[in-house]
């Protein structure tokens, strides 16, 4: 039984060495360009072709219209630990809509002294649709600009909402009203 364990692993290693390594160019006597898995012994300038395997990402999941929109429109959601209730609403309305999103969550002085150039105050959350700026959670205008940017209204089949980030400070920041 031992043997034949040790058989089989020695056919599967010598076939996994006879496929093509790639792609050949060459160039024959004749001038004629020809292309296979190995050269012909008379070949003229023979060269290996490479090509590039992509890696799979995260966005082969998505369809083409939301990774258009991502693309045109990407989409950016600020919070900070003292704005549960409203990011936790911004959050889930994102996620019932299907929508990629990148959340930044406020947690040093730094990043609520960036936060502030950008909005112009500390109110979170807030929502950033391509270049537009929404401050503070009104489902309504959030829902509106997701429309225009040509988001999905609804989450596909099968689709996994995002937990929230887990904040390591607070930082203090005005909450939505």
């Amino acid at each position: 039984m031992r043997l034949l364990f040790i058989s089989i692993g020695l056919l599967l290693i010598t076939f996994a060495d006879t496929q093509a390594d790639g792609l050949f160019r060459w160039v024959d006597k004749d001038g004629q360009v020809h292309y296979g898995d190995r050269p012909a012994t008379d070949a003229i300038g023979a060269e290996q072709k490479k090509f590039a395997v992509q890696p799979a990402s995260a966005d082969d999941e998505l369809s083409y219209i939301v990774r258009k929109a991502k693309q045109d429109f990407p989409v950016t959601l600020y919070v900070s630990a003292n704005c549960a209730d409203y990011c936790d609403q911004g959050r889930s309305l994102l996620n019932k809509r299907g929508i990629p999103f990148v959340e930044k969550n406020i947690v040093t002085p730094e990043d609520l002294e960036s936060y502030k150039k950008l909005t112009g105050g500390a109110k979170v959350p807030a929502l950033t649709v391509g270049k537009t700026l929404l401050n503070g959670f009104e489902a309504g205008q959030w829902n509106s600009e997701l429309d225009i940017a040509g988001y999905p209204k609804t989450a596909p089949y099968g689709s996994h909402p995002r937990p929230p980030a887990v904040p390591k400070t607070q930082v203090p920041a005005e909450t939505e009203k």
